[in-house]
């Protein structure tokens, strides 16, 4: 007993081995610095900027909200904790003796033509004890391997809970702005209709009188059937972009507050981007790809033990008798002690092919990685980018819709004292319409990449 219990021990002090590869993060694939960034470094980075802060509007925020409690794919991916949590749990119990309590009672009887006494015979036992069933000396580490891959499953599963709540919060957003827009375009093509309905029964008027044209007639007819075909489609659109904040929300969003134009949302624009390093610690899809790796790198480990010899052991103590009423009696008492080491001998090359395998998709996991990174860094270069350029667009597209609101008034003026055609008119009526739209969608597009640009950086978990 003596020299079991020693044996017992060494192993226990093997089991501190392991045969997983060093974990070595690959480097970056990208470059050390973004091609721009004019944000002041002293500003709040997105990770530290709360999307309540970052959204002011009242009624973005409320959707927001909404969403984070009522979205299906959140919700889902909230499930996916719980279950990779679970087997994480179950993965662990490995690690610890499994040991039960039992009775067992048997009754036998036996002819007295089988009987070694040419009697029949008639036996009872009874055993009440605790068992331990087969327990693995994890002494090279091949049950711990596993159970390092089932942590970090688990953490990346919890990682990329926390990308799906920024991309959600970030769609959420874009989705009611979208709404916005076209709601303010659609204003405007309302506006349109408005006047050059207007204007097309005056040149009806006039034409009935004989003081203008055919041609200026049909041209007349023409702006305002494209003004009704902008409006219906802007309607369609609108009722689109309504259902597509709907299934993101999900909930309806009758009763919840109007999102504010597009001028007065003031959404946070100065966001330092830091360093391409950074992203490694702040986007939690990284962190995610990160942590498959090293599920993956730890499933070497356990292919690896594979090839070595498997130590189990199974026991029991007890009590057993012949009579239920003796179980307790003294020298009743009975135990078992069966250690057991298989060794692989021949396996058709199954243990190989694990291992092999095992090699092949950490490689594929370390392909995943840096191709998260360089998806993350593109998307905070193009966020630069277009940062830099979209004020200037701005500035410009409501430069051109001034001065085409102005070029209208001078040909309108021109063709009132008979040195413009009307063809003229309509034709900067159009241009002017076209103008105000694009501002819009110029707005627009500068306040979703503001979104983009936070969300690429990893805000929105606080």
């Amino acid at each position: 007993m003596i020299r079991t219990i020693a044996a017992l021990l060494v192993l226990f002090a093997l089991s501190a081995c392991s045969l997983i590869p060093d974990f070595l993060r690959p480097a970056a694939p990208v470059a050390q610095m973004y091609p721009a960034d004019a944000a002041g470094k002293d500003a709040r980075s997105a990770a530290e900027t709360s999307w309540r802060e970052f959204f002011p509007d009242p009624g973005v925020q409320t959707l927001i909200a909404a969403a984070l409690d009522n979205n299906r794919d959140l919700r889902t991916a909230a499930l996916r904790i719980e279950e990779a949590r679970a087997l994480y749990n179950i993965q662990s119990a490995d690690l610890y003796p499994n040991i039960n309590a039992g009775f067992t009672a048997s009754r036998a009887h036996t002819p007295a033509s089988l009987s070694t006494t040419g009697q029949q015979m008639t036996a009872s036992a009874y055993q009440v004890g605790f068992s331990l069933a087969s327990f693995e000396i994890d002494y090279l580490g091949r049950v711990r391997s596993l159970n390092q891959a089932a942590l970090s499953l688990y953490l990346a599963t919890d990682e990329a809970r926390q990308s799906a709540q920024i991309s959600l919060i970030a769609e959420v957003a874009k989705a009611a702005l979208a709404e916005r827009a076209f709601a303010e375009q659609q204003e405007l093509a309302q506006k349109t209709l408005t006047g050059r309905d207007a204007a097309y029964k005056l040149s009806k008027q006039r034409f009935d009188a004989g003081a203008t044209s055919a041609l200026d007639l049909r041209a007349n007819e023409t702006l305002v059937l494209n003004a009704r075909i902008a409006l219906v489609i802007l309607a369609r659109q609108r009722a689109q972009a309504t259902n597509a904040l709907v299934l993101l929300v999900g909930r309806p969003i009758a009763d919840l507050p109007p999102v504010q134009t597009l001028d007065a949302q003031g959404i946070v624009s100065e966001l330092p981007a830091g360093l391409p390093s950074d992203l490694l610690t702040r986007r939690p899809d990284i962190r995610a790809a990160e942590e498959r790796l090293k599920a993956s790198n730890a499933n070497i480990g356990a292919a690896r033990a594979a090839f070595f010899p498997r130590i189990s052991l199974t026991a029991g103590y007890g009590t057993a008798s012949n009579a239920l009423s003796g179980l307790f009696d003294s020298g009743s008492g009975a135990w078992s002690f069966a250690p057991q080491v298989l060794q692989p001998i021949f396996d058709a090359g199954r243990n190989s092919a694990t291992l092999k395998l095992t090699e092949v998709r950490k490689d594929l996991a370390v392909a995943d990685y840096e191709k998260t990174i360089q998806v993350a860094f593109r998307e905070v270069a193009d966020a630069l980018v277009a940062r830099s350029l979209l004020d200037e667009q701005i500035d410009a597209q409501q430069a051109a819709q001034v001065a085409q609101a102005d070029l209208l008034r001078l040909v309108d003026q021109r063709y009132r004292t008979g040195i413009a055609s009307y063809i003229e008119v309509l034709s900067a009526e159009r241009d002017l319409f076209l103008a105000e739209q694009a501002l819009v969608q110029a707005r627009l597009l500068r306040l979703t990449n503001a979104i983009d640009l936070y969300r690429s950086l990893g805000g929105g978990l606080i």
